[in-house]
């Protein structure tokens, strides 16, 4: 191994895992990233994966990092496969530096390299209660690989798996500390133990994926209802309002389809309501009329657009950034919208609160594009300021003459809802005077 090599390794550790949808290979990535953090580490984790529930191949990034990330690396120093088929998905990463971890019969070819450790997976998970403990047992070989400290790894394995019967508590304890000691017994290569300073800040450190970034920065922008159909890679942001809904005071709803998650926003919208649609590109394509007539109503809504590989269903599961013009002039007419690009998690926790306040005060459609490279990583932050991300209201009570399209000098109509009021809050697709009424003035068209 050169001196650059050794010198980069001293920064970090790219650890990668790779098998089948449905082995718990996203279950080995989550205690590691977690275990690592409650050691003091920085990491970055992200994915590819196939669209399937079950099969094909998928593998993980974990980037473990003496300073604060926030991106993979290509290069892998540890693999960890977990199918047969896992080291030639990877295999344009592999480098002579590249430690491979786990079966012989799985490993293939590779095992006979001066660089492969053999540790039976499934033979030491079958002793201990079943294969199913197979990816917990890769979890303790990879934390003693790196030199991570048992107990602590130990501790953290029983508190995730509390909710389980003690059987199963147990088991995996033994799982992740069978792992660690068969690592223990074999002649490990240098380089592979953490060698930079783990920092104690870290661990009181947020973990954030993309999708939660977005989800908790429409929470922060006062969003209160969300309708959406699930289509990768947007359903996380759904999934994380549902699952919070009830803390936070968010409705969430599964339309059956795209057109009626974006018209039942906008009737949020008219109730009052700070509503969200979050979707893709196929998805986001059915709820162009639906954007035109939030731009006709003067309705403000919030689109998270969380682009794919397209066209038509294209690649489910990939990443792209093919999406801008499609927001950009997505709808007939001509109607102004705000569109927002997040590249960070903090962009997009500040972007998306910001575009619900401009959504409300302007009186449009806002868009937060994403996509699920972004969506599906995460990293250790500091937290966010929420100290200036207020909530900003622009609902007007109406009077007996109140006017919803009242023209103004600065050309933002008061804005009232339903009850509010004495006043009618009279809207309508067709074109409309002040009062909300059907026209065909021209004049009152310009």
């Amino acid at each position: 191994m050169g001196a650059t090599q050794q010198a980069v390794k001293k920064q970090d550790v790219s650890i990668v895992l790779c098998g089948q949808a449905g082995q718990g290979v996203q279950t080995v990535e989550h205690l590691l990233t977690r275990i690592l953090k409650a050691a003091g580490y920085h990491v970055f984790a992200t994915k590819e994966y196939m669209s399937r529930v079950r099969g094909g191949a998928n593998s993980t990034t974990i980037r473990v990092c003496g300073q604060r990330v926030a991106a993979p690396v290509s290069r892998m120093d540890i693999l960890v496969p977990l199918n047969k088929g896992a080291v030639a998905h990877v295999a344009e990463r592999l480098s002579p530096e590249t430690v491979l971890v786990g079966e012989r019969e799985v490993v293939g070819d590779e095992a006979e390299s001066n660089r492969f450790l053999a540790v039976p997976f499934t033979q030491i998970a079958s002793d201990i209660g079943g294969k199913i403990y197979s990816n917990v047992v890769a979890v303790g070989a990879i934390a003693g690989l790196l030199g991570l400290d048992l107990d602590a790894v130990v501790a953290y394995v029983r508190r995730f798996f509390a909710k389980k019967s003690e059987d199963i508590v147990a088991n995996n304890a033994k799982a992740v500390q069978a792992g660690y000691d068969a690592v223990g017994k074999l002649d490990v290569p240098h380089g592979l133990k953490l060698t930079f300073k783990p920092s104690p800040k870290v661990a009181d450190e947020m973990l954030l994926s993309g999708a939660e970034a977005v989800g908790l920065g429409a929470i922060a922008g006062g969003c209160n209802f969300v309708s959406s159909y699930p289509m990768s890679p947007s359903t996380g942001v759904l999934t994380f309002l549902a699952q919070h809904g009830l803390e936070q005071g968010v409705l969430a709803e599964q339309a059956e389809d795209e057109i009626a998650a974006i018209n039942m926003a906008i009737g949020a919208s008219y109730a009052g309501a700070r509503a969200l649609v979050t979707t893709s590109g196929g998805g986001f394509a059915l709820m162009t009329e639906g954007v035109s007539l939030a731009g006709m109503l003067e309705c403000p809504v919030v689109v998270h657009l969380a682009q794919r590989p397209g066209p038509a269903t294209g690649l489910p599961t990939r990443t792209e950034q093919a999406d801008l013009e499609l927001a950009l002039y997505a709808g007939h007419g001509e109607f102004p919208r705000i569109l927002f690009a997040p590249g960070t998690l903090e962009q997009a926790f500040y972007l998306t609160q910001k575009a619900f306040n401009l959504a409300d005060k302007y009186q449009i459609p806002a868009f937060v594009l994403t996509d699920e490279y972004l969506i599906d990583s995460y990293y250790n932050s500091k937290g966010f300021d929420l100290s200036k991300k207020k909530a900003e209201r622009h609902i007007v009570k109406t009077a007996p003459d109140y006017r919803r399209y009242e023209l103004t000098k600065n050309g933002i109509s008061p804005r009232g809802i339903p009850g509010y009021g004495e006043g009618l809050v009279a809207v309508d697709s067709d074109e409309h005077d002040e009062e909300g009424h059907i026209t065909e003035d021209l004049n009152v068209r310009v």
